[in-house]
């Protein structure tokens, strides 16, 4: 690779501002959904009684809509991210590119 085109990535300003926005971005989201799911698995091994409590006709627990809404609540922060991601991270890296392209 070009070492004056990675210096001058390296040294752009807007560089570094996307990559402290999406690692302090990506890091908040993964800190809750591991908090979500970690929760999840310690009630399960630590208070069994609570999640095994039945619910409407006693055909289920409480364990399968808590269950259910972690899986749907992973999927939205998924999508959160990636439309951040096509978004303002895509619009700062089209800015880098277009800073930089008369090295390319």
């Amino acid at each position: 690779m070009n070492e004056k085109l990675v210096e001058r990535i390296d040294n752009n300003p807007k560089y570094h501002e996307l990559v402290s926005k999406r690692n302090s971005f990506g890091i908040k989201l993964g800190i809750f959904v591991l908090v979500m799911f970690y929760a999840f698995i310690l009630t399960i091994a630590f208070n069994k009684e609570i999640l095994a409590t039945k619910i409407g006709d006693g055909l289920t627990t409480v364990a399968f809509p808590i269950a259910l809404a972690i899986l749907i609540i992973s999927f939205i922060t998924t999508v959160i991210y990636v439309r951040r991601a096509n978004g303002e991270f895509e619009d700062l890296t089209n800015e880098i590119k277009n800073d930089v392209k008369d090295l390319v």
